[in-house]
């Protein structure tokens, strides 16, 4: 690295340092305006923004401009124009203005819209987020964008996003102003840890299954796994160190706070922790994460698996959503705080999240609901299924005294009464050590544990600020009308704790008693799939409050039903199909072809001596020849599934058929194959096994 961190740091972003430089007082103030509080930009300031933002980025090197947006693929989406218009001596001029920086229409006839438009309504439309900051990448000027359709109806993931920024910052100052604090506004806050798994590309390329579905659907275990713990924590080695250096020097460049790096517990698996950012700065830099790390992987000649089981027998690779409010002034709305009437505004907001987690369990889960993530939780490696919050057992016992109207028998012995009586204070680095809870708290945040490693983060953030704000505008509306504002809010807070205690787990979540006492002792849901989850999305509660606070349109909440789920079922379909191809194409002949070396074998060498017995070859293809039988029912099996899950038209039904009917099927044909590549010579198996690819980057 030539230049220093400080130096690069920020350098392909147009952001508010460079803004400050290049744009006159007036109109950097407007525009901070229209950041901060939300205003409508004027097309003059947009066209004196746009002017700048255009020689920055040819400054920069850029020849293009385009609209990055976020559809409901889960990825992101770019169409490149040049800044060239041209001249009339010939030549060209290198154009760009406040129009083309806040409109633009690209085409939107092949994303998914879960029918909100027709085919001929194939125009979409991008309009400019300016809290995201502009960015240079490949040579293109990147413009954060919001994207929707001909008839208004939000298609991408930042819109909704956006809406519930707004729905959490509306209903949280009203409470604010209740404890006399005027702010500008309150804001949410992420940071995404990002695990994910490096493995040499040659290897990658000669493994059909990951080429096509970005995990393995076959492959037995090697000798040996993660069962030393000797890869978490442990020394980088040189090739991936080398990897995260530039990785790291990639993302500064880009603005993103990459902090943290580490080996994580399988072998070929790491993670990156960012600083938290504002949750929209945060989701874009997560999804621009993801890119760059498979993009640098790719120079290294390696490829990042984002997958979140890529490996069967091994840890899969999740993501951590660590979740904040904060105010203008700088104010952690889940931080304590240093007096007795700040601990009262900190429990009502905790209070607010408790609340929000148990009222709408149905929808956080649905948020991180996809068919990868659904072969992670619930194992011994990530959260379960089950929405349950951790609090620690001091937090716990606040509350268990609030509710039961007695004394904390922690650091003071008082009857509490918020905001009259002395709140006993506890530490501000109260963190969990319970790594089975899905929803922890942990010093001044919560950390959402359950997305899986692809997930955009945008979804659960939009299911989490939208549940918190429907808590706080019941609070608002509540004590805005109480003649006694500190007699209110004690009995608020004790209500709200009694009612929604069940939520509050400290325990084992990997136990089976855990999953007795959740679902059948305290009526928590356990959606276990994906088809199991999707559907909840339309449970009239959740309609009703997504549409109250503006989240959501109906008809944008059944189309995200359905996208989901049918991304749920092209995702297990194409992987099937994998298989079929597969087991046809290579592992039956490659067994074939063994048993016919083995035939051979034993032929000459009873040939030489009928007093050899051949054990080892008699008994290996007897037992290689049975699972040639059974490999080819199961995929017979599995094509028969195939074809029936076409008829499917209703898209519920079709997922409950993969799940009940496909998934097992592919089960099965795994362990047949699994069990007959330990019988198969490595020389005759036609693809590199799970060792040659865990180890590959060593």
């Amino acid at each position: 690295m030539e230049k220093s961190i400080p130096e690069i740091f920020g350098s392909l972003v147009f952001n508010d340092r460079v803004m400050k430089a290049r744009l006159s007082d007036e109109v950097y103030s407007k525009l901070k305006k229209t950041i901060d509080e939300n205003v409508r930009l004027d097309d003059d300031v947009a066209d004196a923004v746009a002017a700048e933002m255009r020689d920055w980025a040819i400054e920069n090197g850029a020849t293009h401009f385009t609209h990055w947006f976020q559809p409901l693929t889960g990825v992101t989406a770019e169409k490149h124009d040049s800044f060239i218009t041209p001249a009339e001596d010939g030549g060209v001029l290198m154009e760009f203005s406040g129009k083309e920086l806040i409109k633009g229409e690209p085409d939107a006839s092949s994303f998914p819209s879960g029918g909100l438009r027709a085919t001929f309504e194939a125009r979409g439309y991008t309009a400019w987020d300016p809290t995201s900051y502009a960015f240079i990448k490949d040579h293109t000027l990147c413009i954060p964008t919001a994207f929707c359709s001909f008839s208004g109806e939000a298609l991408d993931k930042k819109t909704p996003l956006l809406r519930s920024m707004q729905a959490i910052n509306r209903q949280a100052k009203r409470v604010l102003k209740l404890f006399g604090k005027e702010v500008k506004y309150v804001k949410t806050s992420v940071g995404a840890e990002q695990e994910y798994f490096l493995i040499d590309k040659e290897v990658f390329d000669k493994r059909r299954d990951l080429v096509y579905t970005g995990r393995t659907l076959f492959g037995a275990m090697p000798p040996k796994g993660q069962e030393m713990d000797d890869h978490y924590f442990g020394v980088i080695k040189p090739r991936v160190s080398k990897y995260m250096e530039d990785l790291n020097e990639e993302l500064w460049k880009l603005g993103i706070l990459a902090k943290t790096e580490h080996n994580e517990v399988a072998p070929a698996q790491h993670e990156m922790a960012p600083i938290y950012a504002t949750t929209n700065v945060a989701t874009d830099n997560n999804q621009l994460t993801m890119e760059i790390m498979q993009k640098v992987a790719r120079e290294h000649g390696m490829v990042c698996l984002l997958h979140e089981k890529p490996f069967k027998g091994v840890n899969g690779s999740g993501k951590h959503n660590n979740w904040s409010m904060s105010t203008d002034t700088g104010m952690n709305l889940l931080s304590p705080g240093e007096t007795p009437y700040e601990n009262a505004q900190f429990l009502l907001f905790l209070c607010a999240v408790i609340q929000a987690v148990d009222d709408y369990q149905d929808l956080l889960r649905l948020s991180v609901a996809t068919a990868g993530n659904d072969h992670r939780l619930g194992a011994d490696e990530a959260p379960p299924a089950i929405i349950s919050v951790f609090l620690g057992d001091e937090l716990t016992d606040i509350l268990t005294a609030i509710k039961n109207d007695t004394p904390y028998e922690g650091t003071e012995k008082v009857q509490m009464k918020l905001g009259v009586h002395a709140l006993p204070r506890f530490s501000r680095d109260t963190t969990d050590r319970n790594r089975t809870s899905p929803f922890a708290f942990t010093g001044n945040k919560f950390e959402f544990r359950s997305l899986g490693s692809s997930n955009s983060i945008a979804c659960c953030n939009i299911m989490l600020n939208a549940a918190v704000a429907e808590s706080l505008r019941q609070y608002a509306d509540e004590l805005e009308q109480a003649e006694d504002f500190e007699t209110a809010l004690h009995e608020l807070i004790k209500r709200v704790i009694t009612q929604h205690e069940r939520i509050l787990f400290n325990g084992n979540g990997y136990s089976e008693e855990w999953v007795k006492e959740a679902t059948e002792v305290r009526g928590l849901s356990n959606l276990v799939t994906t088809p199991d989850a999707m559907p909840h999305l339309l449970d009239k509660k959740n309609v009703d409050m997504l549409m109250l606070h503006k989240v959501f349109t109906e008809t944008e909440i059944h189309s995200r039903c359905e996208i989901m789920l049918e991304n749920y079922c092209k995702t297990v379909r194409i992987e099937a199909l994998t298989m079929v191809d597969m087991v046809r194409k290579n592992y039956l002949p490659a067994i074939e072809r063994y048993l016919h070396r083995l035939a051979e074998t034993t032929s000459l060498m009873r040939s030489v001596s009928s007093n050899v017995r051949c054990n080892y070859e008699v008994s290996t293809m007897e037992r290689l020849s049975e699972l040639t039988d059974f490999i080819l029912d199961a995929v017979k099996d599995l094509e028969a599934a195939l074809d029936e899950e076409k008829t499917k038209e209703d898209i519920f039904k079709e997922s409950e058929f993969i799940r009940d009917v496909m998934l097992p099927r592919m089960d099965v044909l795994r362990k047949y194959v699994d069990e007959a590549e330990m019988l198969t010579s490595q020389r005759d198996w036609p693809f590199p096994s799970y060792g040659q690819i865990l180890f590959s980057v060593y």
